[in-house]
């Protein structure tokens, strides 16, 4: 069974020794992914105070910056969107931010809907309040 890394470079940069996906056959196993964009030092909808502590964050901009995160490393490894057959999220405040992740969840995965399992967390690296592992096909 052929087996390779995958690394992007449209994809944030990882914050420790793992690649962005890897492929195993024609399956492709996506890393926790979260909210950072490449090269950029914020986090899309997060708002720190001077000490780097989070003051606010948006939710939905988390949501989308994330989803859009999984998007390019689909592409980047030769899959797509359409191709995800698994998805594990993790929500670090199931109660304010679910009903929110579950509105945009189902605007992206309307038409595909992959398996789903959801579970809250006390804390991600980083300042992020949501990370998504991902599994997809990849053409055969």
């Amino acid at each position: 069974m052929t087996s390779a890394v995958i690394l992007s470079a449209r994809a944030p940069e990882a914050l420790g020794p793992y690649p962005h996906a890897r492929r195993v056959g024609n399956l492709l196993f996506i890393s926790g992914m979260g909210p950072r964009r490449r090269g950029e030092k914020g986090v899309a909808g997060v708002e720190l105070d001077a000490t780097g502590r989070v003051v606010r964050y948006d939710i939905e901009a988390q949501c989308r910056a994330v989803f859009d995160n999984v998007r390019i490393i689909l592409e980047d490894a030769g899959s797509s969107w359409e191709r995800l057959v698994d998805v594990t999220v993790f929500l670090t405040d199931l109660e304010r931010d679910f009903a929110t992740y579950n509105r945009i969840y189902t605007e992206y995965f309307d038409k595909i809907r992959p398996c789903r399992t959801t579970i809250g967390v006390a804390r991600l690296p980083g300042p992020i309040a949501i990370e998504l592992k991902c599994i997809a096909t990849l053409a055969e």
